[in-house]
């Protein structure tokens, strides 16, 4: 009798202690609250109104040459697409073969290039951007800018924009490296920017994200979500979405940054995680990673929390989405393919060393690499190895529906895909 009292009480002492930590962490004064930016103190913006965007020429059907192949697919920004997604799911260009063209950039490249109309827009991590022509890999253009850059270059028609550590986004006109303007936002920006409609979106590391006239740099609407952003914005209908260092993943409108969910992701009962991964989508559900190697899904909509999966290494890889299956990677070597109605696990394979950079989906395949400088490709079915190199060690590059170009470490190489001809 007096044993079974005892245990009940010791449940329901549990209970009520379990609540009240619950209530707390979630109503805790130190977390942070985002609210819509009113003073733009510290923030600056030159403009070069000499410097007229050029339109980048394009032919029409009637007028190109009868036996001219189509352009290259770009890939205009960090993912390839506004949601962030990392996947060219219908081009089947199979494992990459002959080297066409390799050159070293002179610096390190962390994250991957951008691509359209025949150039790659490359940043090092030392503070250039450098245009390179697709076709031979030669130089077109190089710029310094005010910082170490750790992001993707965006195109946008005449513009590629480029944000760096020394707090600021800068527009170039594409065909010469020019100036057009330069936005200074007051803290150190690492967020690779997006372009939808004519606006840019990017965060800055002080907690700030921003929308900006693509064309002027005249900013439209700064949302301050209280958390430090080393991540992309990824933007989902009329959704931006960014998550951040205080452990929140959220959504705001895009017309006028109005909060439309903040979702905190807690660690464990005394600490909240840490998000430097950009969150991907489906276009119903939004993908990130946590420092701590939480995978976590949530609905586009509501904010949800729709499932997680814990991984045994820090995680700083945005996930790759395709046909249903998220790729997610960390510290611990290992990659896995989640369902991404549920998180159910569908293959993982190991290899030796640590996974900082997103995977790459291209058609049956996917695409990582290591710290340790090698970088692999596997049927993305089965996790089966069908390539590997023994270069790379960020993210591992991009691809078109002709080729390969992989940002290895120091060195932008261009790969014609295994049996493809000249």
């Amino acid at each position: 009798m007096w044993k079974k009292l005892l245990v009940a009480l010791a449940v329901l002492l549990a209970l009520l202690v379990a609540g009240a930590a619950t209530a707390y962490f979630a109503l805790r004064p130190d977390r942070p609250q985002g609210h819509l930016v009113t003073d733009f103190s510290g923030v600056s913006l030159f403009q070069d109104t000499g410097a007229v965007g050029e339109t980048v020429e394009t032919t029409t059907e009637e007028e190109s040459e009868p036996d001219a192949p189509p352009p290259e697919r770009c890939w205009p920004n960090f993912g390839g697409n506004p949601k962030r997604s990392l996947s060219l799911p219908d081009v089947h260009l199979g494992p990459p073969g002959k080297i066409i063209w390799r050159r070293y950039m002179g610096g390190v490249q962390e994250y991957s290039p951008s691509f359209c109309d025949g150039v790659l827009y490359v940043n090092l991590t030392l503070g250039r951007t450098v245009a390179v022509d697709a076709e031979t890999g030669r130089e077109l253009w190089t710029k310094m800018q005010p910082g170490a850059l750790a992001s993707t270059p965006a195109i946008d028609g005449p513009r590629v924009l480029v944000s760096s550590h020394g707090g600021t986004v800068t527009a170039h006109r594409r065909s010469d490296g020019r100036i057009l303007w330069r936005l200074r936002t007051g803290g150190k920006v690492e967020s690779s920017p997006v372009v939808v409609d004519g606006i840019a979106y990017f965060g800055t590391t002080e907690g700030r994200l921003f929308a900006v006239n693509s064309a002027t740099g005249n900013v439209r609407w700064a949302y301050d979500t209280g958390g430090r952003i080393n991540s992309s914005p990824s933007v989902v209908g009329d959704h931006v979405c960014i998550s951040t260092y205080a452990g929140s993943v959220l959504c705001v409108r895009n017309v006028n940054g109005r909060e439309l969910w903040t979702t905190y992701i807690q660690r464990d009962a005394l600490r909240a995680e840490s998000f430097y991964a950009s969150p991907s989508s489906d276009g119903l559900r939004l993908f990130t990673v946590s420092r701590s190697g939480k995978a976590v899904a949530l609905s586009i909509s509501s904010g949800k929390v729709l499932w997680t999966y814990q991984m045994s290494g820090w995680g700083y890889s945005t996930p790759a989405v395709s046909d249903g299956t998220v790729y997610v990677s960390a510290f611990d070597g290992g990659i896995r393919a989640l369902r991404a109605a549920d998180g159910r696990v569908r293959w993982q394979r190991f290899v030796p060393g640590r996974i900082l950079g997103p995977a790459l989906v291209v058609g049956d395949l996917v695409f990582f690499s290591t710290l340790e400088r090698k970088s692999y490709g596997l049927d993305r079915r089965t996790g089966r190895i069908v390539w590997r190199t023994n270069r790379g060690r960020y993210v591992v590059g991009i691809a078109t529906d002709r080729y390969y170009y992989f940002s290895l470490n120091g060195s932008l190489i261009k790969y014609r895909p295994r049996g493809g001809s000249e």
